[in-house]
C-alpha cells in the first residue's frame, strides 16, 4: 500500500513540475519567445516603414495611402542623407524628351490614374506612401527579406549556362543595348494584368538601368509595373521601382521600403495600383517611364508620363551607375517556382505571344537611350533574350510610329512549354 502511495505522490509532484514548466514556457512565449520576438520584430519594421502621416487616404483597392511631409520620408533614414538639401527638380531634361507623341489610333493615350486618387490628394510638400501592413510583411519568406528581391534575379543575357539562369526560377524576356555608355532609358509600356498561378509567383515589365558586371557588385535601378501577390497581398498591377548597389544581396528594395530614393512628387505613390489595364483583342492602355543622369549634380532622376518628375536615387548609392551603366534592358521577368514540377502558368506581360501582334501581345515600344550629351536616341545594336522561348519570347521591330519596339511575353506552361 505504501509503494502506491508513494507511486501517487511521485505521479502527483510529476504532474506539477510539468505545469510549472508549461506555465514557464507559457510566460516566456509571452514575454520573449518566438511568437512574442517575430511581433517585436514586425512592429519594428512597421515603425521604420510607415511614417507619421499629414493625412490619410483609403484606396477603393483596399490601399492606405498616407501623405508624409517630403522631409520625413524614409529616405532620410540614410545615415549620408541627415543633412542632405533636397533637389526639387531636375538640373536638365534629356533633350528629345517629347518626341513619344505619335500613337496608334485606337491606343489609349490619356494619363493613366491610381484608385486612390478617387478619394483624394496629398498636399503640397507632402509625397504619397503606401502604408505597409502587419500581413503584407508576414508574407513575405523572412521578415528581414521583406520588400527585396531574391538574388541573381537579373537576366543576363551574356551567360550561355542554362543552369545558372534558370537556377533560382527567374524567367526573362527582354531586349537590351551593351558596350558602350549609357546615361539613361526610356520605353513607353503596355499594361495588362497578367494571371499569377502561386502566391510566391510575380510577373513583371520593366526598364533595368545595370551597371559593372553580372557578379556580386551589379548596380541596377529598375522601373515598370508588376503583379506581385506575396508582395502586395493582391492581383492588382501597380507601379514599382528598384535598386540595387550589390546584385541584390544587401542593398536596395523595392519602392520607398528602404532609405535611398527620395521622392518629391505628390501625386504618384510607388507600389500603389495604376489603370485602366489593357484587354485582350481590345482597349490598350500605355504608361511611359524615364530614367535619365542628371549631368550636373549626377543623381539618377525618374519620370512617369509627361507630367510627373518623381524623384532621384542620389549617386552615392551606387559604385558603378556614380559613372553611367553599361548596360540596358527593356522587357518582362516571371518568377517560375515549379508548382508540383511542372512550369508555372504564370503568364507574362498579356500571357499571349508575341506573335499575336497588336491588341492581344504585350510591347514596349519607343525604346530610348540617354547618350553622353543628355540626348534621347533610339538604341542601335538591340539584341534580345529569352531562357526558353516556348514559355516565354521576344520579338524586336522598327517603324516610323513605334521607333524602335518589341513584342514580349506569354502563358508559361503550354504544350510545348512543361
Amino acid at each position: 500500500m505504501a509503494a502506491h502511495v508513494n507511486v501517487g505522490r511521485r505521479m502527483v509532484a510529476a504532474l506539477a513540475l510539468a505545469m510549472v514548466a508549461c506555465l514557464s514556457c507559457a510566460v516566456a512565449g509571452r514575454v520573449g519567445g518566438p511568437g512574442e520576438t517575430q511581433r517585436l520584430e514586425v512592429r519594428r519594421h512597421l515603425k521604420r516603414f510607415n511614417k507619421a502621416p499629414v493625412k490619410s487616404i483609403k484606396s477603393p483597392d483596399g490601399d492606405t495611402i498616407d501623405c508624409v511631409h517630403v522631409s520625413h520620408q524614409p529616405a532620410f533614414d540614410h545615415p549620408f542623407l541627415k543633412n542632405h538639401t533636397i533637389q526639387t527638380r531636375p538640373n536638365f531634361h534629356p533633350e528629345g524628351l517629347f518626341d513619344d507623341s505619335k500613337a496608334t489610333s485606337d491606343k489609349k493615350t490619356s494619363s493613366m490614374a491610381q484608385p486612390w486618387h478617387q478619394n483624394g490628394r496629398c498636399p503640397e510638400d507632402t509625397i504619397p506612401i503606401r502604408r505597409t501592413t502587419r500581413d503584407d510583411v508576414l508574407r513575405a519568406s523572412s521578415i528581414k527579406r521583406y520588400g527585396r528581391k531574391k538574388h541573381k534575379s537579373f537576366p543576363n543575357p551574356l551567360s550561355v549556362e542554362p543552369d545558372l539562369l534558370n537556377e533560382n526560377g527567374h524567367q526573362h524576356a527582354i531586349a537590351y543595348v551593351e558596350g558602350d555608355k549609357y546615361y539613361g532609358a526610356k520605353a513607353t509600356i503596355n499594361v495588362w494584368q497578367p494571371k499569377i498561378q502561386q502566391t510566391n509567383e510575380f510577373s513583371l515589365s520593366q526598364l533595368w538601368i545595370l551597371g559593372g558586371s553580372f557578379g556580386q557588385d551589379l548596380n541596377s535601378i529598375e522601373a515598370g509595373w508588376q503583379v506581385s501577390p506575396e508582395l502586395y497581398g493582391d492581383n492588382n498591377t501597380r507601379l514599382f521601382t528598384y535598386w540595387t548597389s550589390d546584385a541584390y544581396q544587401a542593398t536596395g528594395c523595392y519602392n520607398l521600403l528602404c532609405s535611398g530614393f527620395i521622392q518629391i512628387n505628390n501625386a504618384i505613390a510607388m507600389g500603389a495600383s495604376i489603370s485602366p489595364i489593357s484587354n485582350y483583342d481590345g482597349s490598350q492602355y500605355d504608361i511611359s517611364i524615364l530614367v535619365w543622369k542628371d549631368p550636373k549634380e549626377g543623381n539618377w532622376w525618374m519620370q512617369f508620363g509627361r507630367d510627373h518628375v518623381l524623384g532621384y536615387w542620389p549617386s552615392f548609392l551606387f559604385s558603378y551607375l556614380a559613372d553611367s551603366a553599361s548596360m540596358i534592358e527593356w522587357g518582362g521577368e516571371v518568377l517560375n517556382s515549379d508548382p508540383d514540377g511542372e512550369h508555372t502558368s504564370t503568364g507574362m506581360g498579356s500571357g499571349h505571344f508575341p506573335e499575336e501582334g497588336y491588341s492581344k501581345a504585350s510591347y514596349f515600344r519607343n525604346i530610348q537611350i540617354v547618350d553622353g550629351s543628355n540626348h534621347l536616341s533610339a538604341p542601335t545594336g538591340v539584341g534580345s533574350f529569352t531562357e526558353q522561348s516556348n514559355c516565354y519570347n521576344v520579338q524586336n521591330g522598327n517603324n516610323g510610329d513605334w521607333g524602335q519596339y518589341f513584342y514580349y511575353g506569354g502563358p508559361g506552361r503550354n504544350s510545348n512549354c512543361q
